[in-house]
């Protein structure tokens, strides 16, 4: 979401950073050049006002003009005010109130409001290990209801019952009945939404949230709206009150304006940013971290975290037994790369590691290094018999055109995926002869593609 602002700003401290001194001049040219990064990722006009004014205050004190590495200092200032506009802190969903605790979505219509309220119940059924009751008070969009209960079969999370002809408000309360009645953790509304703000949206949603009296009230909204979603959040805020908001399709090519600008106007938290279409596909929005992608920084943090939560402890387990024999077949490179895969595919995982710059990303894209290789390589390890997987050697011609014909690839890919698997069967026997130590020092080689990692 952030790719073109994180380009931009990077030119203007790789400049600062070069220079072994820097002028107040030095200092209001980059500001300039911050300012017209902002304008240009969409953040609003006055928020982008206030972040540069803010920075130069701070930049241009005597402290930081006359460190060791002036550079370096400004670039901690901005990071450290790009984390003040975006929250400071994160904010998580507020569960600590007496059960059931009702979450009202909001927003207008298209923005992903229905997909994003079996994403939430998902993640609070599994995660937070709640019971989730979900209820659509969307009457108006033709099979909204159903869109729903589909979702919920597949979060396996319970949807309220559909009655035709329901109204909104009579759906709201029916659901707030059945989920003090069966014992819920948490009751998700999913409200009708508009093609825009309008007086009988905001009289519907204002009429569930009196009747429901909702101890959240998220603004879903979609990353890609632009200079649009600051009024629609401050529309939503005024008349129906918004205790937090959820960016959608932050995967994609926006701008990133609107998540700097949508915190500063409306003071509300962004508490959640939906990665994907998959319902698994939502990440708690860290403002430090958000900040430190945008800076160039990388997001270990979110990394390991994700690492953790998409990696089975058992199979990470049988792989290490298998390290310390120092054995490595097919099959398990093929499942070193699903897991890569969960993980949200190689560019996901460039985007958090630091350093990552436009340059480098650019050499890994030439050295063809991207998601869709990862999934030829599946694609050809799946064509391969289980005999062939764990006994590479037997992988002759012939079974090489078939193998290609199979997974409608080359036999030169076929040859080259068998060569970087050599390659990591070599170095699993290193890491034998090295021990425990030596498996430490390997251990993140399950993120790397097979074959000696990323071009330097």
């Amino acid at each position: 979401m952030f790719e073109s602002l994180q380009e931009r700003l990077g030119d203007v401290f790789d400049k600062l950073r070069r220079r072994g001194a820097l002028s107040e001049e030095d200092v209001s040219a980059a500001l300039r050049e911050v300012r017209v990064a902002l304008l240009e990722a969409d953040v609003a006009l006055p928020v982008v006002k206030d972040f540069v004014e803010g920075v130069r205050e701070k930049a241009l004190g005597q402290e930081i003009l006359r460190s060791v590495t002036p550079g370096q200092m400004v670039v901690k200032v901005v990071n450290d005010h790009l984390i003040e506009t975006l929250g400071s802190e994160h904010s998580a969903l507020n569960l600590t109130t007496t059960p059931p605790t009702v979450i009202m979505l909001v927003g207008l219509q298209g923005s992903g409001k229905t997909t994003s309220c079996a994403k939430i119940a998902l993640r609070l059924s599994g995660k937070e290990k709640q019971k989730v009751l979900m209820a659509s008070l969307d009457v108006r969009r033709p099979a909204a209801q159903e869109q729903l209960r589909v979702l919920g079969e597949q979060a396996l999370v319970k949807t309220l019952n559909i009655v035709p002809g329901e109204k909104p408000v009579a759906i709201a309360k029916r659901a707030l009945q059945s989920g003090a009645l069966e014992g819920y953790d948490v009751v998700m509304l999913d409200t009708a939404g508009r093609l825009a703000i309008d007086e009988e949206l905001m009289a519907e949603v204002a009429a569930v949230r009196d009747a429901t009296k909702p101890h959240e009230t998220l603004l879903v909204a979609d990353a890609m709206t632009g200079q649009d979603a600051v009024n629609v959040a401050s529309a939503f805020k005024e008349k129906v009150g918004l205790t937090g908001i959820m960016l959608t399709r932050v995967d994609g090519d926006a701008r990133g304006g609107a998540a700097l600008s949508m915190r500063a106007v409306t003071g509300c938290p962004i508490k959640l940013l939906g990665s994907g279409e998959k319902l698994d596909a939502l990440e708690d929005f860290h403002p430090d971290r958000i900040a430190s992608r945008i800076l160039g920084m990388g997001d270990v943090v979110s990394l390991v975290e994700k690492a953790a939560e998409t990696i089975e402890a058992e199979d990470a387990e049988k792989l290490a037994k298998k390290m310390q024999k120092g054995k490595f077949d097919l099959d398990d490179l093929a499942s070193q790369l699903k897991q890569m895969q969960k993980m949200g595919g190689l560019s996901s995982l460039m985007n958090m590691l630091p350093g990552m710059n436009k340059a480098q990303m650019a050499k890994m894209q030439n050295a063809k290094l991207d998601d869709s290789m990862v999934k030829r390589q599946l694609a050809m390890l799946s064509s391969m018999t289980p005999g062939e997987r764990a006994k590479p050697e037997l992988i002759k011609a012939s079974r090489k055109i078939r193998i290609a014909g199979g997974s409608g690839t080359t036999v030169q890919e076929i040859n080259k995926l068998l060569k970087q698997y050599q390659e990591a069967n070599r170095m699993m026997k290193k890491v034998k002869k090295m021990g425990k130590k030596g498996m430490m020092r390997q251990g993140l080689s399950g993120l790397m593609p097979p074959g000696g990692g990323f071009p330097q």
